[in-house]
Order: C-alpha cells, then structure tokens, then sequence
C-alpha cells in the first residue's frame, strides 16, 4: 500500500501501538478493525497525511467534486479513536453522524462533515466501506475499502490544479459568449465579465 504521514506534523499522532490497545478499542467500539487501517497505525499511531484530498462525483458542502481529510485516527491518546471525550462514540453523539460505524479520520470542517467506516454495509465483518457523511447526514459511499479508499487519495494541490482548470474553462467559455454577443475584439478579453 503506497501510504506516508506528512513529516514533522504529529498533532494527532497518539502513543505507539501496544499489545492489547487495538483489541481494547475493538471491543469498546464494537467492531473488527480493517487489517489495512491497523497496518498504517502500526507504522505510526495516527497521524496527517501526506495524500488528503479525495474526488467525489458529487459535491460536498465545501467542494464540488472532492472532500479532504485532515488526519487519520489512531487508537488511543486524546485524538484516538476510542477517546472518551472526542473519539468516534463521542462525535457520533455529538455532531448526530449516523451510527453505522467508526469516525476513523479528521476533516478540516472541525465536524461539520465526516469520512467514517460503514459496518452497517460490511459484507464481512472486518471490511467495512468508507463513506463520507456531509452536513446533511446522508451516507455517501466513496471506496469499498479502506485501502481502495487510502489508495484513492491526492495531493490537495492535485484538486486545486483541477480546480483551475476547470475555472480556467468556465472564464474562458464567458469570454466567447461575451465576445460572441458584443462582437468585440479578442484585445478586450482581459476583462471577459464586463
């Protein structure tokens, strides 16, 4: 699995994994965590990475075509996902998420959005889908596993040079149909919104 942590940036990094901690979460969270989740936490415990960015074919509250990520939870510490106060039970309480699974990243809304594991739709126990759920609460579906889902991720700037591009095409479709019902020279096209 091509996967790295953003260097120098371990704000949500917690403890090093030790012996019982991924089975203490398992039975207080009431899943079976994905192999692929515990293989990136067994690296380092939680973490920002380096790829956050991920392309939906719908649009968010924040985006039209993609959502980002900000940190992947790890277990324990007070950014871990079985946290008392700030793990997954917490926020699924808190901010009314469905209760289908595990709030397993970190996005930059502070709540508002969340990227969740669904277990609720697992076909086997220990492999649930990733969704993202938007400030309307709806389950949206965006990998069928965590590694599809890790797999899919891009560098945020890789969305903002597609954002460009697409802004790119949409100033310069206003430029030929301003120029098209003006009849004016392509000299005047550095202010194509007059």
């Amino acid at each position: 699995m091509n996967f790295s942590f953003e260097e120098g940036m371990d704000h949500y990094t917690a403890p090093s994994l030790q012996a019982g901690m991924v089975e203490s979460a398992e039975r207080r969270l009431g899943v079976k965590l994905p192999r692929a989740y515990l293989e990136i936490l067994r690296a380092q415990n939680g973490g920002v990475p380096y790829r956050r960015c991920f392309f939906t074919d719908f649009p968010t509250s924040w985006n039209e075509d993609h959502f980002a990520i900000s940190a992947i939870r790890g277990i324990g510490g007070s950014w871990g996902i079985d946290a008392q106060v700030g793990g997954s039970r917490y926020l699924i309480e808190e901010w009314g998420y469905p209760d289908i699974g595990v709030v397993a990243f970190r996005t930059p809304s502070g709540g508002h959005d969340a990227v969740m594991l669904d277990y609720a739709s697992a076909v086997r126990p220990d492999s649930p889908r990733i969704v993202y759920v938007d400030e309307d609460r709806v389950v949206r579906p965006v990998a069928d596993s965590f590694e599809a889902f890790i797999g899919q991720l891009v560098r945020c700037e890789d969305c903002l040079d597609v954002a460009r591009l697409a802004l790119g095409q949409k100033v310069e479709a206003r430029i030929g149909s301003w120029r098209a019902a003006t009849g004016r020279p392509k000299a005047l096209e550095l202010w194509p919104f007059g």
